[in-house]
């Protein structure tokens, strides 16, 4: 597998591995509490639940979207309870996140981590459907909090704000990636955001096409494949509604081998809320 990736077998042999933390980001936009109620209910043994809205975002404010990044200080102290360690003596702590998203909200913790300077991490292919599918052990037993002991060491090169797409976007070695579906591209329909459409200047890679229909992320050659017209780029800025989903396109970039791609935190939650308000 890829060093981004981890099969259902490989987790299963892997659950009483000390260094091995599990990650349970099951979300739902609509259902904002149904991902924790799925968790209380089953969840892969030894598995910890972050909540989008509570663990892995900060509060809505008038602008910086609607999946705000959250404050490394308020989301440290939960990894610690993980027993995510950034580096002890036997090593950094291996994280594997998971959802029933096809990777939609385990994306978004992957690229956290990373951001945080955590390169040992991974997202479980297939999700949960593939464990289940596979017929491996459920709980609904929550872990006792464990003591890591994680010291961050923020990215920032890997995220962009509003001045720096108006910036940037527009420079010829630039490529700026709108991961939304093709009909809130084009305008056609907005279901969430204020306004319809798209950032000047965006091309349109939906995140659904990093995976396929069952959720299992398509092999390497494919994803070399699906971004070919982009790959020599210096700089690919990647977004989605609120800087959720293009986490997607940025794992699948990583998957095709390549680094220039960035996350416009705010995404068109942010762009659109200038133009509402100013």
């Amino acid at each position: 597998m890829n060093s981004w990736v981890v099969s259902v077998t490989w987790l299963y042999e892997h659950l009483d591995d000390p260094q091995v933390a599990i990650a349970d980001c099951r979300f739902s936009l609509i259902q904002p509490d149904l991902g924790r109620q799925q968790y209380q209910t089953s969840h892969i043994p030894g598995a910890y639940y972050l909540d989008l809205n509570q663990d892995l975002a900060s509060s809505v404010g008038k602008h910086g979207g609607r999946h705000p990044l959250p404050d490394p200080a308020t989301l440290v102290p939960k990894l610690e309870a993980m027993g995510i360690s950034s580096d002890p003596p036997e090593g950094p702590t291996l994280v594997v996140t998971y959802d029933d998203s096809r990777q939609a909200f385990a994306s978004r913790f992957w690229w956290l981590m990373r951001y945080l300077g955590h390169q040992q991490v991974a997202v479980l292919d297939g999700g949960f459907a593939a464990w289940v599918a596979a017929g491996y052990p459920l709980t609904d037993a929550v872990p006792v909090s464990r003591a890591g002991r994680f010291v961050s060491k923020l990215r920032p090169e890997l995220v962009v704000d509003i001045d720096q797409v108006k910036a940037r976007k527009d420079l010829p070695q630039v490529v700026l990636v709108d991961s939304r579906e093709g009909d809130r591209y084009q305008g056609e329909r907005e279901p969430i955001d204020p306004i319809a459409g798209h950032i000047p200047g965006a091309v349109n890679y939906p995140w659904q096409e990093a995976t396929d229909a069952q959720g299992y992320l398509r092999p390497v050659t494919e994803q070399r494949q699906r971004w070919a017209e982009v790959s020599q780029a210096q700089e690919i800025l990647v977004y989605c509604g609120s800087g959720v989903t293009a986490c997607v396109n940025l794992l699948s970039l990583e998957l095709a081998g390549i680094r220039t791609g960035k996350l416009y935190a705010g995404s068109w939650s942010d762009w659109c809320s200038y133009l509402v308000s100013g």
